[in-house]
């Protein structure tokens, strides 16, 4: 590549939340003496609606607290209370509880905060330009590395010298096949439907995750007395309901949704998002990282894939932190390497976890269900256990990066 027009110490390819997340983070801790620049080619333009949600936990959100994030967002955040989760076939006429979680007083918080997408990004973006952080309506499209620097080269043909280039360009991440990193997939051959349906009755920030054959139905509450739906089908199947016209598309709806919040309607459109299992190989290259979807990607009907995403960004930005803080060279390989130890394990163990509750409860077996609900009745009736994974479920276990205990960098 010829002679960069830019330089700059962290470029970071992809304004999605995970990467918005990170430049606030390290920017924030190393205030002007750090430069970050964005690149991504939606910073063209405002974020667009989005239906999509996330179920933010303990963990992510006293990060988001931390970098002054949540103060800005908390107002459209709805707690979760409860969650009720049943096991059942579509045509049963009672859907018995068979595990209720409530919200710990140990740790005094809700069991989650749903938040919209859309809300989240918005904050995001806002606190990036407040923080300083460039932006670079351009997506990088290579990038080539001679001994401790990086040269990115940007769609408009800018190049930009760094000392490390991190992808957060999602599932499909172009920057992470040229870095030559391959990935273990699985597609799942079932998409997730999303829509937001309103109801006659106050959801009382209980959330409903009913398990059926087909995949799992989550009611996951809003403010106000709305809804957000991710409804799991085989592919097939979801591409036909989305089809469907109003009057249809409310049928099927509450035949899974039902009436326990009186009268429903719909608020939103209606998509579907095909659901895959991804994990790359490696995390990280020469001067290179991944972060967020761009590393891993897990079935969704635990809520933890944007929560796993923002503990990468809480690791990165610890790891890149403390060596410039050190004068060390934050992009060489011995602080990447730091970085990605820390999270392959965690997101391996709910990598399994989530395609294992899939596989167990995505089917029609008899036997497996009567295995399955003892087992659910059995942690019911256990409440260290359900502690236990309540702790879990929040991210409060294991090494904690200092962002996510809520503690400055």
């Amino acid at each position: 590549m010829s002679q960069s027009n830019e330089r700059t110490d962290i470029v970071i390819a992809g304004a999605g939340i995970a990467g918005l997340a990170l430049a606030i983070a390290v920017r924030s801790a190393l205030k002007s003496n750090f430069s970050v620049i964005v690149c991504d080619p939606a910073l063209s333009r405002e974020p667009v609606a989005d239906d999509r949600v996330s179920a933010i936990t303990v963990g992510a959100q006293r990060l988001l607290e931390t970098l002054d994030i949540w103060k800005v967002i908390s107002t459209r955040a709805q707690p979760v209370r409860e969650m009720v989760i049943t096991d059942s076939r579509l045509e049963d006429a009672v859907r018995p509880s068979f595990l209720t979680f409530a919200e710990d007083s140990t740790i005094d918080e809700p069991l989650a905060y749903i938040v919209e997408h859309h809300d989240l990004l918005s904050a995001l973006r806002n606190a990036c330009r407040d923080a300083g952080v460039r932006f670079n309506p351009q997506a990088v499209e290579v990038f080539e590395v001679a001994d401790e620097n990086l040269s990115a080269k940007c769609t408009d043909g800018t190049l930009i010298a760094a000392r490390l280039l991190v992808a957060a360009d999602g599932a499909r991440s172009k920057l992470r096949n040229a870095a030559r990193i391959s990935c273990v997939n699985w597609p799942y051959k079932q998409s997730g439907i999303v829509a937001t349906i309103g109801h006659e009755r106050d959801h009382e920030g209980r959330a409903m995750q009913h398990f059926l054959p087909a995949g799992t139905f989550a009611i996951l509450p809003l403010i106000g007395k709305r809804s957000s739906i991710v409804w799991t089908e085989k592919t097939e199947e979801a591409n036909r309901i989305v089809a469907l016209g109003p009057e249809e598309f409310k049928a099927e709806l509450l035949r899974r949704f039902g009436r326990q919040l009186g009268e429903i309607e719909l608020l939103s459109s209606v998509r579907a998002y095909p659901l895959m299992l991804s994990m790359a190989r490696r995390f990280v290259a020469d001067r290179f990282a991944l972060l967020g979807d761009a590393a891993h990607v897990i079935h969704p009907l635990a809520g933890q894939g944007l929560n796993l995403g923002l503990r990468d960004v809480a690791a990165l930005a610890e790891c890149i932190v403390d060596a410039a803080r050190l004068g060390l060279d934050f992009g060489s390989s011995d602080i990447l390497k730091r970085y990605e130890r820390w999270r392959r394990s965690d997101t391996t163990v709910m990598m399994g976890a989530t395609d294992g509750l899939n596989r167990l409860f995505s089917n029609d077996s008899a036997a497996l269900r009567i295995v399955r609900d003892v087992g659910l009745g059995v942690i019911d009736r256990l409440p260290d256990l359900k502690r236990y994974f309540s702790w879990e479920a929040a991210g409060l276990s294991g090494e904690l990066p200092r962002l996510t205990r809520g503690e400055m960098l």
